[in-house]
């Protein structure tokens, strides 16, 4: 199945003439042009994008043929392998849970045209962090660099790069079973089969369960709001097809939908359901189950708690008293955040060097042990400092930002008149600062 239908240069409607003078084109993914199917009577013009009947509604069962729309997504993506394995996640993490971190990566607009995007983002950010995920936000004009420890993603958006760039370029990225992505980008989606080019394919390759995007230039007004799409999947439990669909301001355009359509990891077992009903559910099937997942479920107990309002100090008693907590390098680093978030240095860096004990996933071990690291340095344990920047190194020597940690250690070894060590720092600022060899 193509994803693309090709543009007719000869195909002329009467409704050209009345069009953008941008969007007078007939080129289309395919996959929106079956969405407006049920609209099939109506004889719609080939040129331009239709307006999706069902755009921002807030009941996924509107999101029927009935008024107008199908509900259209594929199973696909660089091997027929990734493309099953879109059902398989879509099952556990309905079963378990979707857990993990959520990462929004803004452009700091202001006052542009595309301003628009930011906000999209932005909002999706603040509605996943206001239900409890661990959020990472970036508003800086670059996109997330390589060196960044984007560790255990549930949740990532982001643009606007023509091909997948930083973390998602390095060996290994740490996408949870059921993670949704989405970089917004006009040709995110031009192929689908390659594991390297733009942005769907990639991120399907390296374990992204469900995503979108565009096959041709789509403008910003005709991509997904973002903002709707996360409300609609996680608070609303709607499933990722509905969702995906109701997001559109436009169909009959150039989005392209991969991933199960019925995937509903936050779905309403009955219509009283509220998200924080259902969440209390599943904490306690996790409890029932003995499951390592219920550190996640007490995560997210703890933000939601901070984001209504709770002092830290009631937020820090649970997690001291909870004993998940000392078994959990991610209830740790938690407690660590939030110590440090208060200015007590000494009981951030006890909480750091606790989780550095426990198992955790490569990526969270970057981030905790530079967190640790610095927290020595403006504690003024330098040596200490020293002592962990130079052990990150031998566990990571492939770390993308070798020049920035070298920069970091040097003033520690001049405080500590480690002429040696100075000396071989600077040696290795120069050597890594040399042209890289054509």
């Amino acid at each position: 199945m193509p994803v693309k239908i090709s543009r007719d240069p000869n195909l002329s409607e009467p409704v050209a003439d009345k069009t953008r003078i941008e969007l007078r084109r007939n080129e289309a993914a395919v996959d929106s042009e079956l969405t407006a199917l049920p609209l099939l009577l109506q004889n719609l013009a080939l040129t331009g994008p239709a307006r999706n009947p069902v755009y921002a509604v807030t009941n996924g069962a509107q999101v029927h043929p009935t008024n107008g729309v199908l509900i259209v997504a594929r199973l696909d993506g660089p091997s027929v392998e990734i493309a099953r394995g879109l059902v398989d996640k879509a099952i556990e993490a309905e079963t378990n849970g979707l857990w993990g971190r959520a990462y929004f990566d803004l452009r700091g607009l202001t006052n542009t045209n595309y301003k628009l995007g930011d906000d999209w983002i932005r909002g999706a950010a603040e509605m996943i962090r206001r239900l409890g995920f661990e959020t990472s936000v970036d508003d800086r004009p670059e996109t997330f660099s390589a060196a960044f420890p984007m560790s255990q993603i549930a949740f990532y958006a982001g643009w606007y790069d023509g091909q997948f760039s930083g973390p998602f370029t390095r060996p290994k990225v740490e996408f949870m079973p059921g993670a949704v992505a989405y970089h917004l980008h006009s040709f995110s989606a031009y192929v689908l089969r390659t594991p390297d080019q733009y942005w769907v394919g990639p991120l399907l390759a390296r374990g992204v369960t469900a995503t979108l995007g565009y096959v041709e230039e789509p403008y910003l007004e005709g991509t997904a709001n973002v903002a709707a799409l996360f409300a609609d999947f996680t608070a609303l439990g709607f499933s990722f097809g509905e969702a995906a669909c109701a997001a559109q301001q436009s169909i009959s355009w150039q989005t392209t939908v991969v991933g199960d359509p019925l995937y509903r990891p936050f779905g309403r077992k009955n219509p009283d359901d509220y998200f924080g009903k259902r969440l209390q559910a599943l904490h306690g099937e996790l409890l029932a189950r003995n499951s390592g997942l219920i550190e996640w479920s007490h995560l997210q107990i703890v933000n939601l708690n901070l984001a209504a309002g709770f002092p830290a100090s009631a937020v820090i008693g649970y997690l001291e008293q909870e004993p998940t907590t000392r078994k959990s390098s991610v209830l740790q680093e938690k407690l660590g955040d939030i110590f440090y978030s208060r200015g007590k240095l000494a009981d951030a860096i006890d909480a750091y060097g606790k989780a550095l004990n426990l198992a955790m996933t490569p990526l969270q071990r970057v981030r905790v042990m530079l967190a640790q690291a610095q927290l020595f340095a403006l504690y003024t344990k330098r040596q200490q400092a020293l002592d962990l920047y130079r052990q990150f190194l031998k566990e990571f020597p492939d770390y993308p930002d070798l020049p920035g940690l070298y920069q970091k250690m040097l003033p520690l070894a001049q405080d500590l008149n480690q002429t040696a060590e100075v000396e071989r720092i600077q040696k290795e600022i120069a050597r890594l600062s040399l042209p890289a060899e054509k």
